[in-house]
């Protein structure tokens, strides 16, 4: 699977009572994902388990939300937010996530833990238009600044708006 997937503009649409499960190691393995998340990624288990969640990584999310996402939950805490995922047949999915770090008996992080359920429509839009800056920026950046300038411009949109990602988030 070192294949590179073509993204299409074919979007899949969650259900309202649809959640995606997956849990996966310090590395970012997928150990468990459900059915629902084989069903939307288009991918078996034997082709999910082992493998790096950015498996499903579209291109058109912000690496500097990515970083985002990451750092907060090796600082063993946990975030919400709003999630483009392609799948093997190269259709996309958005996503609202909610991503745990999964605490040993010591206090630290044995794992990551993420469910993920339908975005609201009308904050999506919001969301789609903020990413879009920020891949923007990404590229205007190149590969070695891209995420550098992106991860600044998202810092002054939320520092302008006096909030944090996930206050914005879920004020939408």
């Amino acid at each position: 699977m070192k294949y590179k997937i073509e993204p299409t503009n074919v979007e899949k649409k969650m259900r309202e009572d649809d959640f995606i499960i997956s849990k996966t190691d310090l590395k970012g393995r997928i150990t468990y994902c459900n059915r629902i998340f084989m069903e939307f990624a288009k991918y078996s288990e034997d082709e999910l388990l082992g493998k790096p969640h950015s498996i499903i990584r579209h291109p058109d999310m912000p690496r500097a939300v990515f970083k985002l996402l990451w750092d907060t939950v090796q600082d063993k805490k946990e975030i919400n937010a709003y999630v483009k995922n392609l799948s093997a047949d190269g259709s996309y999915y958005w996503v609202f996530a909610n991503i745990t770090p999964v605490l040993d008996e010591n206090g630290e992080v044995a794992g990551y833990y993420s469910a993920r359920r339908k975005p609201d429509d009308k904050a999506l839009e919001t969301v789609k238009g903020l990413y879009s800056k920020l891949l923007h920026e990404e590229t205007l950046g190149g590969k070695k600044d891209g995420m550098e300038a992106s991860t600044k411009l998202l810092n002054n949109i939320l520092t302008e708006q006096g909030t944090t990602y996930e206050e914005f988030i879920f004020s939408l």
